[in-house]
């Protein structure tokens, strides 16, 4: 391998190319399991699935891709899979029809977090705020006596 790529050129830049970009996919995904929800996980691996941001148009996603499939891809259940994807077919952003289409709005879960997409206790958080805690009571001081 090694004196492959000092013999092709351009075999190694290839190489070298599909390596720097399979480390940053994998640099994103890392973050992704880290920092995102698995209803954001899951919208952005469909948009990635959909060849959403190359230069040809979207594409539906062909083939079988079962819950259980995209649940393990993104860390979380099958239940949790299915729950995301029927709120997401109920809002617009995929469609079923033999195929899985994914529309341009689904780009809005992953980048701007929706008001549409948050659960209701986020949502009772935001309104009504953080629960109050009660005051601290504090002990009385009591009058010393004069020792005289």
């Amino acid at each position: 391998m090694i004196a492959t790529m000092h013999d092709e050129p351009k075999f190694s830049e290839l190489f070298v190319a599909d390596l720097l970009s399979r480390n940053s996919r994998i640099e994103e995904d890392l973050i992704d399991q880290l920092f995102n929800s698995s209803e954001k996980r899951l919208a952005r691996l469909l948009l990635l699935l959909a060849n959403f941001g190359k230069e040809d148009a979207p594409e539906p996603i062909v083939g079988k891709f079962s819950q259980e499939m995209l649940a393990e891809m993104i860390g979380t259940t099958r239940s949790r899979v299915s729950y995301f994807m029927n709120r997401f077919r109920k809002l617009g952003y995929i469609r079923y029809n033999g195929k899985l289409e994914i529309h341009n709005s689904l780009l809005n879960v992953v980048l701007y977090d929706k008001p549409e997409i948050r659960t209701i206790s986020e949502q009772q958080v935001r309104i009504t705020g953080p629960p109050k805690l009660p005051k601290p009571v504090r002990a009385k001081k009591e009058p010393q006596a004069d020792r005289g």
